[in-house]
Formats: structure tokens, sequence, C-alpha cells
């Protein structure tokens, strides 16, 4: 006999459809019919459980956002020097972009950008949090001397940030054919030292 589906599972599934579609066609070219063909729904299935596209897009946003939040707190550490907070949470971001690259697909897609507002405000208070999450250590680490004590904790927060935000890009534009986690670990650790003598944000010799 076959079991039936509580509703919530049914949502995870259709939300684990939608995530791995996001990454195989696109957010723009994303229809519930896709979806719904992946589950062995029908269309007006995908509806009784997310009665709008948006409904879903921003169920998925909260699939991603307890992700991101689940790896965050993994990876800190009270008794780890600051540095090596950092390091475990780029670390951590990277291997969940790696393991669900539809992260970046949403994160660049028009769908977020311009048609979607509350996907958008959703993605932005994720990023905003990680950035705090990366200023705070920041912040520790040039009071306990391991980074310049002119650094920009905000400033350089970005530019960490930005390294992720890179190298997803050129991960998924060379068909994925390198190891997100360890190039991060790589090109963190020169950043670091940048920071660390005084050439990163916010020292007013960096550009002399």
């Amino acid at each position: 006999m076959r079991v039936r589906k509580t509703a919530e599972a049914r949502k995870a599934e259709i939300i684990d459809a939608t995530l791995r579609l996001a990454d195989k066609l696109g957010p723009e070219r994303l229809t519930t019919e896709a979806v719904a063909s992946a589950v062995g729904l029908t269309q007006p299935g995908i509806f009784r459980h997310f009665p709008k596209k948006q409904d879903l897009w921003e169920a998925v946003a909260a699939r991603v956002g307890a992700m991101m939040e689940a790896g965050w707190t993994t990876a800190q550490s009270p008794d780890a020097a600051p540095t090596d907070q950092i390091r475990a949470l780029i670390v951590v971001q990277l291997r969940l972009i790696q393991s669900t690259p539809a992260i970046p697909a949403i994160l660049f897609s028009r769908e977020l950008h311009t048609q979607n507002k509350a996907l958008r405000t959703a993605f932005f208070g994720l990023m905003s949090r990680f950035h705090r999450l990366i200023a705070d250590q920041v912040t520790r680490a040039c009071e306990s001397g391991e980074l310049h004590g002119d650094l920009d904790a905000d400033d350089a927060a970005y530019l960490i940030i930005g390294l992720v935000q890179g190298l997803a890009v050129r991960w998924s534009v060379s068909g994925r054919n390198f190891e997100l986690p360890s190039e991060g670990k790589r090109l963190l650790e020169l950043q670091l030292s940048g920071f660390a003598s005084g050439g990163g944000a916010g020292h007013e010799g960096a550009m002399s």
C-alpha cells in the first residue's frame, strides 16, 4: 500500500526540486509545470501547497537561509582565533555553494534582481547577516593584532565576501572544474596576509 506524503514532506520535495531545476534550467526558465513534472504532481497540485509562484520562491529563500544559518553556526567557535573564524565561515559558505549550485544562479538572476522583491529582500538580509559575522571577526582580529589596526572592518568584510562571489562566478563559468573550498582557502590566505601587513581596506598607504 502506498503511503501518502504529509503536506510538509510534499512541500520539502517541491522546494528540493525547485532548487535542482533552478540550477539546471536557470531561475528565469523555471516553471511550475517543470516543478510539477519533477515531483510527479499536476500544476494544480503545486498550487495547493504554494498558491503563487512567489510563495514557492519565498520558501526556497527560507530553505537557503536555514542552510546558511546552520552552516554559520557550525563554523563559529568561541575559542577560535578571529582569523580562523573567518576562514571557517568562508569555507562553510563555499561548501554550501558547491553542494547547492542553485544559490549563485538565484543570486545573479533576473528573478531576484527585477521580478521578485520578496526574494531580493530575503537574500539581501542573508548577505547582510553574513557581512556582519565577517566584520565582527575582522574587528576582533584587529583588536588582537592578527590584522592591521587601521583596517576598516566593514570594507574588509565586503572584500572577503567579494572573494566568495567572484569565485562562485568563476567556478560556474568554468564548468565547475575546480574545488571551491580549496581555491577559496588559497585566495583567502593572500587576502588575510594583505590585511595583516596593512595593505588591505582602510589603510591610508594601500594606494600610495
